[in-house]
């Protein structure tokens, strides 16, 4: 907020002058400048979730009651995000998932989420029509998330929450930009790991949050093919 004028100015922590968005290299930047205004102290941009043996065994738990053996590999498919315009097409999602699981016989699937998404991801379980693909979405809780999703091989993921979790974990993700830039909201730190497919905005201008497509052509740039070859990749399944 601005100062100028405030008589309660002496209760702000604002830095002066003020810094846009634009002015930090990446969101990390700006969440540790903001923590600095309130006293945090300094640190680097690598992010560590702990993760409890008690939450890992009731992931355990759950995925062998899905049917999903401890030996199986899982990758996870993260199709919702916090706007419609930074989702994947849900039918390229179903038919990547098709294409892994007729791959890799041993492969399981997890199709994660909120339950305010569930009746997207069971539409795309429905088109996939495979058992090896499960649904967590309302199943696990939040508090068990950090335990799954470092259960996975790899995730899928759009710009979103997941992403970041799972980089926190340390589990490598393929993640999907187009009208948002990887640079800033994407990995930040061991950047090896993961995999990254950057598009560009096609509508001028853009909407963003307010975006009128219920699946953005910009994400609709992202083919199957690229998704998955990065996919084979990290699963070390022949290309």
């Amino acid at each position: 907020l601005p100062n100028a004028g405030n008589p309660f100015q002496f209760l702000l922590s604002n830095r002066e002058p003020q810094l846009r968005w634009e002015d930090f290299q990446h969101g990390i930047e700006q969440r540790l400048a903001t923590a600095a205004l309130a006293g945090g102290a300094p640190t680097d941009w690598a992010m560590d979730m702990p993760v409890g043996d008690h939450e890992r065994l009731l992931v355990d738990d759950w995925l062998a009651r899905q049917g999903v053996k401890p030996a199986q590999r899982v990758l996870g498919l993260q199709a919702g995000a916090s706007t419609v315009s930074r989702r994947w097409p849900a039918g390229r999602l179903a038919e990547l998932a098709r294409r892994l699981l007729a791959a890799d016989p041993q492969l399981a699937i997890v199709l994660t989420g909120s339950a305010a998404e569930l009746p997207l991801i069971e539409r795309i379980a429905a088109d996939i029509a495979n058992p090896r693909a499960v649904i967590s979405a309302g199943a696990v809780p939040l508090a068990h998330l950090p335990a799954l999703m470092a259960r996975m091989s790899a995730l899928v993921t759009p710009d979103t929450g997941a992403l970041h979790l799972a980089v926190a974990v340390g589990t490598p993700v393929i993640a999907l930009f187009a009208v948002s830039d990887w640079r800033r909201s994407g990995p930040a730190v061991a950047l090896e790991k993961h995999t990254v497919i950057q598009k560009w905005r096609t509508c001028a201008p853009c909407l963003s949050k307010r975006c009128p497509y219920p699946e953005p052509p910009c994400m609709d740039l992202i083919s199957v093919d690229e998704v998955e070859a990065a996919c084979r990749q990290r699963l070390d399944l022949p290309t």
